[in-house]
């Protein structure tokens, strides 16, 4: 049997991208580790484990309540637990803290509860979860969407269109499969929020969405964090400042976020972006760097052989690739935003900067195929700014002080946490 090697823990099937170590140790109170279990291991190790206290996530946590000698009556109303703490005569408390830290995220997202119609797409644990903050908060109806359900994704937009409030409790979206979205939210047309369990990435199909049609959403980062703060309360039997919560939400998201740069060619992405991330201590991914490598040949010859789509097609396979990854510094080719797909891909799991610089100052050539005059410059910049501006955070000018423009990305980046 495996067993902890710290007095606590998180356990699952897979972890492989989890945060709950680097939360858990961002808390500062103890010692934390990450066990992956097999579903033959895991009763055997809640039971006979000498761990202090653990949180438990999929798919275990039907079990942890299971196994436990007593449970919080939140985690039996819910009929599943998140969280374990072994007693000092061996038996085992358990609780579900994913219950307040859904509470949380909804707080600060500013999202009401009362009197709405509430539509969770999933039936699983955290479908359990959510739907039992919705009754307890006052929605006034709480429709359960699963695959083959009598409210099903064929048709819960001709029965439900007039839902206030859709939660996505099911996986579809989160790493690996990041382009997936569980349900179109445009046919709802009074909705109001759209909160996202998934954390990774950090603005899933499902977010991005609800951002351009200006619906509510919500950072299920801060959800994680609360959750294990209150875990966190458990194990340690005391109370803890709850501003807690947003420094170590701010705290994990400035590690994990990646940071974006998107402009104009000769801008200066690639310059600059290496100064910030030798500033931050992050790697530095220049996609154009990339491409050159999958394609085995320089841009200008991947433009005469294959066409600009051809380079196109390689560019957004590369920028699929790359973003999926956390903390890191990306620059990326001046046409990168012209694929919608590309936009989102940047877009999810990193702030995007907008390097802008004034067309005069642009380098010109310099194995650019497509920018090796004044006139083709204006021409690109008339088709991309628009795209640009769409796709940016924050617009950071460079005016040629490249110094001043890495510190203008640094500190944007923390007034984004803010």
């Amino acid at each position: 049997m495996k067993s902890s090697t710290t007095p606590y823990a998180t356990i699952g099937r897979k972890l492989p991208h989890s945060y709950s170590e680097k939360i858990h140790k961002a808390f500062g109170k103890y010692p934390f580790s990450l066990i992956e279990l097999e579903p033959d291991e895991a009763r055997d190790f809640m039971l006979h484990d000498s761990f202090k206290g653990i949180t438990i996530t999929i798919p275990y946590k039907k079990l942890a309540l299971e196994v436990a000698d007593w449970a919080s009556p939140t985690a039996r109303k819910i009929g599943c637990a998140n969280t374990l703490l072994r007693c000092p005569d061996g038996a085992l408390k358990a609780y579900n803290t994913d219950y307040e830290g859904f509470k949380y995220m909804a707080r600060k997202a500013n999202v009401s509860f009362q009197s709405a119609k509430v539509l969770i797409l999933g039936s699983g644990g955290t479908s359990l979860t959510t739907r039992t903050v919705a009754a307890d908060e006052g929605a006034r109806e709480v429709v359960i969407v699963s695959r083959s359900g009598e409210v099903n994704y064929g048709n819960v937009k001709e029965l439900h269109a007039d839902a206030d409030i859709i939660i996505n409790a099911t996986p579809v979206g989160m790493f690996p499969n990041t382009a997936e979205q569980p349900l179109d939210l445009s046919a709802f047309t009074k909705l109001r929020a759209a909160l996202d369990v998934i954390y990774n990435p950090m603005r899933t199909r499902f977010t991005q969405q609800a951002i351009r049609l200006g619906i509510v959403h919500c950072d299920a980062l801060r959800m994680l964090v609360a959750q294990a703060f209150y875990a966190m309360e458990i194990f340690l039997g005391a109370k803890e400042p709850e501003a807690m919560i947003e420094e170590v939400t701010a705290s994990i998201r400035r590690e994990t976020a990646n940071i974006v740069l998107i402009g104009m060619p000769g801008s200066g992405k690639t310059t600059i972006g290496k100064m910030v991330a030798e500033k931050m201590g992050r790697d530095f991914v220049d996609t154009d760097e990339l491409i050159v490598e999958k394609a085995g040949m320089p841009i200008p010859e991947i433009f005469a052989s294959k066409g600009e789509e051809g380079f196109r097609q390689i560019e957004a396979e590369t920028i699929a690739e790359v973003a999926k990854q956390s903390g890191l510094v990306i620059a990326t080719g001046g046409g990168a935003v012209l694929r919608e797909e590309n936009r989102l891909n940047l877009a999810q799991n990193g702030f995007v900067f907008w390097l802008n610089r004034p067309l005069d100052a642009l380098q010109l050539g310099n194995g650019r195929p497509l920018s090796s005059s004044r006139e083709a410059v204006t021409e690109l910049f008339a088709r991309r700014e628009p795209l640009y501006r769409q796709t940016a955070d924050t617009i950071v000018d460079n005016d040629g002080v490249l110094a001043g423009a890495s510190q203008r990305i640094v500190d944007a980046l923390d007034h984004n946490l803010s």
